[in-house]
């Protein structure tokens, strides 16, 4: 269950820490207080979306922090999908920071994650059940859901989505491949034309740049020749005349046989011979060079004429040869496709029709279990309406055939007849916003008890309902409570009487800002505040009476159990 909430820089709330209790949690203050706003921030503890504009103004960042104690075994398998350790008090610590740019940065037990990971296991801890929700009973394509919810079929649901999708994608693709025969022909024809055209060419990766150096080197070839074997006759010499190397030599011994003679022709000698090495190895450079100048085959119009055939590719093929190859392994690829489109397109279709029997197969299955479930959801919430003060209401759950889709073979609609004698219709057309609330609360009533999640929140649940139904929504929180933590936002004071932990939220004008503050009430601050819902701001002394009588006697019902 939620233990504890931090609250900093989140639009009215500058810094707030509220404590949870186990039971019923409920907070009520003026509008405007900032009572959605806890909601808002729980929301994006817990992974959900959020705004830049939630940042309270002039704020750099906003930061939540709660604090769950207890976490189920759901909760753990999610914590170890995103490589966080289980605490081992059981204890788990979402945080959340969020930034003026709209980065994140979140943290599980204090370890890094991501909004996802946050979120994956944010939906283990925390149902929030708002005016949203109530809305969502108005879209026929969500009743399904709240069915499959019930029934527990929601992992064979997703099995059955994931083999429809493939299904689908492999019909996509039989279609792709029964093209028009004529387009087909054509398509063939150039195919095969480019292939050939390609692989007569034989490309090889990096050949034009060698082309160009080719070319560069026949094209200065004589230049280059006379130039390298004048240099390399100066420094070796020929048969005529000693080179320069040569000569060195002959200085550098001619030096050295004199140098105890006259003192420094040491060095002389030895910067001779050093010099004699350095023209030795320069000779020796260039006439590699010549070298290579005879080995280059070829001539240059061949290798223009190859240049003119490669530019001429790369227009049409890719200005790289990697480019032009891809272009030719992809071209081959798509010709033995359409070539065997006819033989690919019968294995599909055996695939394909396998998959359909096993859809099928699935649906009906699914169809069965949401039969069955129905009945039981339908029962199951028309005794939770009697409760709540719509004891003619006849909830139905409707199932219609229809063709294979994303869910199955079934379309699931909710029908009500919210008084006696009248023929059930489709609950979106006939519910009042405060029936609605009850719909929304018996259904939620049911499905948690099929639900790991401990902890509800109930955002004014309550909307377009007073007198009896109120008191009697009271009395069905305080009974779902008993299973599980509920925090209610409310602004009815039936149900606040009921809370086990009454918060109460203030808004406060300091220096030309807004702040809230958040209370835990006693006694008699509780007493107040119901008085304050119920009649007005300052109430009297006979009005704090009748709120103290209403405290009293949801206690007594509290205690009592009764409201069954």
């Amino acid at each position: 269950m939620l233990k504890l909430l931090e609250i900093e820089n989140i639009a009215v709330i500058e810094k707030a820490s509220v404590s949870f209790s186990g039971g019923l949690n409920v907070l009520t203050g003026e509008t405007g207080a900032g009572k959605s706003i806890v909601i808002d921030s729980i929301n994006a503890v817990t992974g959900q979306k959020t705004s830049r504009e939630l940042l309270r103004t002039g704020a750099a960042h906003a930061f939540v922090s709660a604090l769950f104690e207890d976490a189920g075994e759901d909760a753990a398998q999610a914590l170890a999908g995103c490589g966080v350790p289980v605490e081992e008090d059981g204890s788990i610590l979402l945080q959340r920071t969020l930034y003026k740019d709209g980065k994140n940065l979140c943290r599980i037990n204090g370890a890094p994650v991501t909004v996802s990971m946050l979120k994956s296991v944010g939906e283990t801890l925390i149902n929030i059940h708002g005016q949203r929700d109530s809305q969502a009973l108005l879209d026929d394509a969500k009743h399904i859901g709240f069915l499959d919810s019930f029934a527990g079929l929601t992992e064979k649901v997703a099995a059955y989505s994931s083999d429809y999708g493939h299904l689908r994608e492999i019909k996509r693709t039989i279609r792709s491949l029964r093209t028009d025969e004529a387009e087909k022909a054509r398509r063939i024809d150039l195919l095969t034309w480019q292939i050939n055209e390609l692989e007569e060419a034989a490309v090889v990766p990096g050949e034009r740049d060698e082309l160009h150096r080719k070319k560069n080197i026949l094209t200065n070839s004589m230049k280059l020749s006379a130039a390298l074997s004048s240099a390399l006759h100066a420094l070796s010499g020929d048969g005529d005349g000693a080179g320069a190397a040569s000569l060195l030599s002959q200085a550098a011994r001619e030096i050295a046989s004199v140098a105890s003679v006259a003192k420094g022709l040491d060095a002389v000698a030895a910067t001779l011979e050093e010099t004699e090495s350095t023209v030795a190895d320069a000779a020796a450079v260039i006439d590699d060079v010549l070298g290579q100048l005879d080995s280059v085959e070829g001539t240059l119009d061949a290798v223009d004429e190859r240049l003119d055939t490669l530019y001429r590719l790369s227009k049409k093929y890719g200005a790289t040869e990697e480019e032009m190859l891809s272009f030719l392994e992809n071209a081959r690829r798509e010709l033995e496709l359409i070539t065997l489109s006819d033989e690919k397109a019968e294995q599909l279709t055996a695939e394909a029709e396998t998959l359909l029997a096993s859809c099928e197969k699935q649906a009906a299955a699914l169809s069965t279990a949401r039969k069955k479930s129905a009945k039981q959801l339908s029962s199951a919430v028309e005794r939770e309406l009697a409760f709540l003060n719509m004891p003619s209401c006849r909830f139905v759950v409707e199932l219609v055939p229809s063709e294979l889709c994303e869910t199955g073979a079934d379309r699931v609609t909710f029908l009500i007849s919210a008084n006696a004698g009248e023929e059930p219709k489709p609950l979106g057309r006939v519910a009042s916003g405060g029936e609605l609330s009850r719909i929304m609360l018996a259904l939620k009533n049911v499905l948690s008890a099929k639900d790991s999640v401990d902890t509800l929140i109930f955002d004014e649940i309550d909307a377009g309902v007073s007198g009896e139904a109120a008191s009697r929504i009271a009395v069905k929180l305080s009974q779902v409570a008993r299973r599980s933590q509920v925090i209610c936002i409310t602004h009815l004071a039936q149900i606040a009487a009921f809370a086990d932990e009454h918060l109460f939220l203030r808004k406060e004008e300091i220096g030309g800002k807004t702040y809230t503050r958040i209370t835990s009430l006693n006694d008699e601050g509780r007493v107040r505040e119901l008085a304050r819902i119920s009649y007005g701001e300052d109430p009297g002394e006979t009005q704090l009476l009748s709120a103290g009588q209403m405290l009293a006697a949801a206690r007594e019902k509290k205690v009592a159990g009764s409201g069954e």
